[in-house]
């Protein structure tokens, strides 16, 4: 119960400041690019930054124990809000260059990093058996922490006296509060009586050697597989989103056309209008998903096993993206986002957690880092390079981008099946082909 309030309060920090990325975006204005190409070069730029960022993170790994990663990852995380509140438009100056760009890269990391140490971490506790059971139970404090946030987040930027930038300092509240548990967690042990092996633990660098990230992923067929997975299905999701985004700011200044004479208030209009419909949007995606979680998840791992569990997302995506290019309108193609994202937030994170728990603690806190990191960007920035190439080389209409999903959702599911059957192998014992033998760290 304690890892399901910590992961309830960090991905409740996240959704304070999620829509705050898209509307700082949405006035993040350059002469020669639409407002679908600036979101999806951002999500670009954070591929980039990761390359220099996870190689520090691994080697910190490797020093510092886990109890020393999540609380000065999590403070280093904390300060950076508080600089991107100082440096909002017309605080303290009129307009930083580049502020909202680098704040969206800010957010995306921010949120992929402490989720997967939060999984890691989990994983180290528990072991494959446990981690099993409870890891449904334990994502449910995820879902609903991802729908409270936004449906508080939401509700706090309509009062007269919240500004929406002012949500970046509201989420340090619990941020903090998620840091204190997981120190809590650390020290009580699973049972709340540490064992030998918890107390060894809390002086143990959290992964005990640097094996490198890269290195494992690369030698091991397995992690590879996961890497890929991860890959096209952040494709998949960050296209759908980039389409979305697009459509919004079309609908969004077409309504306000009026004002477009006044400049400043043209802009905090657009601004406002972004933040409340993507504040609407994920507070849909997390109450669908808080459902998933808590009624379906368990049930499908424990009746269908864990290849009906992992194939679910990619079956959701390909009839939501074969709908958009029937009906590719605004209100289908939302529709369609909530119910993948729901599914993607719920059914297919305890999927891909579930796919570690048979890992070793350099898999946990290296490998599965870099691919819940990089490898979710890096399938951001493929996103962002298929806009390039859609709009400015071959240019394709939005059926035509829907269709590109449709190919990339039959390439995961391929994926899907193979780590599925990988997995049981693991558990079983068996080393995948071409790989020398994990060990458990249960």
């Amino acid at each position: 119960m304690i890892l399901v309030a910590n992961i309830f309060l960090i991905l409740m920090a996240y959704y304070f400041i999620k829509p705050v990325r898209e509307g700082w975006l949405s006035v993040s204005l350059f002469e020669g690019f639409s407002q679908l190409e600036v979101k999806a070069y951002s999500a670009f730029g954070q591929s980039l930054l990761l390359l220099a960022v996870l190689p520090v993170y691994a080697t910190l790994a490797s020093v510092w124990t886990r109890r020393e990663l999540i609380l000065r990852t999590g403070l280093g995380f904390g300060a950076l809000l508080l600089l991107f509140w100082l440096v909002q438009p017309d605080l303290i100056w009129e307009q930083v260059p580049f502020a909202g760009i680098v704040f969206y890269m800010f957010v995306g990391i921010f949120s992929v990093t402490l989720v997967a140490q939060f999984w890691s971490f989990a994983a180290d506790i528990y072991g494959e058996e446990r981690g099993k059971r409870l890891f449904p139970l334990v994502a449910i404090g995820a879902s609903a922490g991802a729908a409270v946030g936004a449906w508080v987040g939401e509700r706090l930027i309509r009062l007269e006296y919240v500004q929406a930038f002012d949500l970046m300092l509201l989420a340090l509240v619990p941020l903090g509060a998620a840091l204190s548990l997981a120190m809590w967690s650390d020290r009580r042990g699973t049972y709340g009586d540490p064992s030998d092996w918890t107390k060894a633990r809390w002086k143990q660098p959290a992964a005990p050697t640097n094996a490198g990230a890269f290195r494992l992923i690369r030698q091991n067929p397995y992690l590879a597989g996961t890497a890929s997975m991860v890959l096209i299905f952040s494709w998949v999701v960050a296209s759908g989103d980039n389409i979305l985004f697009g459509l919004v700011q079309e609908s969004v200044r077409g309504n306000l056309a009026a004002l477009d004479g006044d400049a400043a208030q043209f802009s905090r209009m657009v601004n406002a209008a972004t933040t409340a419909f993507y504040g609407d949007l994920y507070f849909w995606v997390n109450v669908c998903g808080l459902l998933l979680q808590a009624f379906f998840v368990s049930r499908i791992l424990r009746y269908g096993g864990f290849m009906t569990l992992i194939l679910v997302t990619p079956l959701v995506s390909l009839v939501a993206y074969v709908s958009m290019a029937i009906a590719p309108v605004i209100g289908v193609i939302k529709a369609m986002k909530v119910a993948e994202n729901a599914s993607n937030y719920s059914i297919n994170n305890t999927a891909r957690h579930v796919l570690w728990l048979p890992a070793t603690k350099e898999m946990l806190y290296q490998a599965k880092t870099a691919i819940d990191t990089l490898f979710v960007r890096v399938g951001d920035g493929l996103a962002a390079l298929t806009v390039l190439i859609g709009t400015r080389i071959i240019v394709l209409d939005l059926v035509n981008f829907l269709f590109i999903n449709v190919f990339l959702v039959i390439v995961w599911l391929g994926l899907a099946i193979y780590l599925a059957r990988e997995n049981k192998r693991l558990r079983q014992g068996v080393p995948a082909a071409g790989s020398g033998p994990v060990t458990s760290i249960a």
